[in-house]
This record gives structure tokens, sequence and C-alpha cells, in this order.
């Protein structure tokens, strides 16, 4: 695509036409099983086109395993579901070399990979692995790859990560590190379905058939529309608009309000506003926009910001929330400020 101050070439609208009919056309199979949440689904299908990975919360039965379920077979992705438990090693979600017996009658090491070599992971109840284990998936994560001895497997693209965790049960957890969390791109609070939506929910899952999905794209066709996020363009008031954002939630700068300031250890890293241009880039072509504006990076401010905002011991005791950091944020400073 052009710079942000060009008028769009031919081709930039039809990419940008293509990525809108594409996204729709998996949001509706994603919607023939998943009933409502439609910001986490909306949430979801941002970091997979953006190419992030995404944190999950909410207590159980809400739908989190059901939507990352559908969203494989939407796309025709190699589908992984790992269950974190206290006692699960970092061999159980890599892989292990297995003493194998070759055809002439003599043993050989073979590698057997583990659930982590997919293209879609659900890492369920990620909170409940020891630390041990969440930095063999951190590996995964960031560096696209896994180390098991002397090996190197790099993953094949697209690998997305999509983790869950109740924030009610806290016994046997091992809450995740700051470092960890930044690399989710964004962090989605899933919440109890709207009223009208449980009588749709019911429907679906007591009756006497279940919804059947069919594939709408490939994974080759994620890669080439991750592409054309990238080649959206940000005006440079954009890019400043991103970093005063993140610097704002850091209680040492100008930019920070008072109740960053009282309440707020750690603020976002550069990645929060890396994670505010990405998924704001997704915003605008959804928009119908061709280059990102102010209100595509407020809009996904919450999502793209809550697990970067770690909050003192004041904060805590005083019930402050990472999203009432965030919200005050955006209401203090001003767009263009």
């Amino acid at each position: 695509m052009n710079h942000a101050s060009d008028p769009p070439s031919k081709k930039a609208r039809q990419d940008a036409e293509r990525f809108r009919e594409t996204w729709q056309r998996i949001r509706a199979e994603v919607g023939k099983a998943l009933v409502g949440q439609d910001q986490v689904v909306e949430g979801v299908l941002t970091a997979l086109f953006a190419g992030g990975h995404v944190l999950l919360e909410g207590v159980p039965g809400l739908g989190k395993t059901l939507l990352v379920r559908s969203l494989g077979e939407a796309l025709d992705l190699e589908f992984s579901r790992i269950q974190f438990t206290p006692d699960m090693m970092p061999s159980d979600i890599l892989g292990t070399h297995v003493l194998t017996e070759t055809k002439k009658g003599t043993t050989s090491l073979v590698f057997e990979p583990g659930p982590v070599v997919a293209s879609l992971i659900l890492a369920d109840e990620i909170n409940r692995a020891t630390p041990k284990t969440q930095s063999a998936l951190l590996e995964a994560m960031q560096e696209r790859q896994i180390t098991v001895g002397n090996e190197i497997l790099v993953l094949e693209e697209p690998f997305c990560v999509m983790a869950t965790q109740n924030p009610v049960e806290q016994e046997g957890t091992y809450p995740l590190p700051e470092a960890q969390l930044d690399r989710f791109l964004l962090k989605l609070i899933v919440d109890y379905p709207a009223e009208e939506d449980y009588r749709e929910i019911l429907r679906r899952t007591t009756g006497r058939t279940t919804p059947t999905l069919e594939p709408v794209s490939r994974g080759q066709e994620i890669l080439e529309l991750r592409s054309v996020v990238r080649a959206v363009p940000v005006p440079e008031h954009v890019e400043t608009e991103a970093i005063r954002l993140v610097r704002a939630t850091q209680p040492g700068t100008p930019e920070a309000p008072p109740l960053v300031r009282q309440f707020v250890a750690l603020g976002a890293s550069p990645r929060g506003a890396q994670a505010l241009l990405l998924a704001g880039k997704v915003r605008a072509l959804l928009e119908g926009r061709y280059a990102v504006a102010a209100e595509d990076l407020r809009r996904v401010a919450p999502a793209a910001l809550r697990h970067r905002v770690l909050l003192n011991y004041q904060g805590h005791a005083e019930g402050v929330t990472a999203d009432q950091v965030v919200g005050e944020v955006l209401r203090r400073l001003p767009v263009g400020a």
C-alpha cells in the first residue's frame, strides 16, 4: 500500500476488500457454533490476522475452547489443545526423542513432536503450568521454534497460541510473569452471555443436531492477508498517538495521569505500542479505511494494554483494575494531545 497521505492504489482497494470478505466468511462460519461473544471473536480474529497470540480470561463454561476449536475448523488449520496441569513437563508439550527399532533391526532415536507443533494451539488454563513449562511455550510463541536437546524445529506459519486462564481459581496456579504476558498481542475478557443469547445456546446444545462447520479459508490465505495488514500505512500523528498512549501508562512519565502515578508499578512496554498499531491496522481495514486513524488505536487499546499494566500494592489493596487504568488514560489523554 502507499504512504498514508497518498490515495489508495487499485491493488490496495482490492486487497482491503478481499480482507473484509475473508473476515466475514470466517466470522459467519464460527458464528454457527458460537453464540454471541462478538467482541471476543473480533479480538481473536484480530490477533490471528495481525500475527500475534491472544490470552482469553474468563470462568469455565463460556465457550473459550469452543471458539478456538471452531476457528480451527473454519480455517482448516491443524488444531491442538493442551490442558495444562502443575505436573506437566516441557517435553509433554514440545515432544521428545523416542528409541525406535528400524527395519534392519537396529535402534535409533526419533523425535516425536508434541502438541505445540500445530498451527492453532489452545493452551487451556496456562496459569496451572509451572514456570519451567510456561517458559517452553514462551520460546514457541516468541521465536516460532522449539528446542529439544540439540535439535531446533522451526514451526510452520500460521502459528497462533490462544491461551485461557480462570481469573477466580488461584489455588495451585502459577501467575504468568510480566515478560510472558507481554508476548500476547491482546488480552480478551470473556464475560457471561447476554440474556437473549442463552435461549439460542440452549437450542443448539440440547437438541438432536449440532452445527457442522466447513473450511472457508486456508492457512496460506491467512498468511497473504497478514501481508495486507502489515502494508496498511500509519500516519505520523497516529504513530505519535500510540507512543503517548503507552507512555501514559508508565508512572514516571509526564503523560501519566494521577491514577497511574498512584496505583501503577509498571506500565506498557514498546510491545504495547506495536500491539496498538497492528490491531489498529486490522480495525482500519474493517472500517473501510486505507490508513490507521487515532480512533482505531483507542478502539483496541483496552485489549492491547490491559495485560501490560502492573498495579502496585496500593492499587491491589484499593481494588483498582488494569481496565480502569487504561480507561483513565484514554479519558485524560485527548486525541492528538
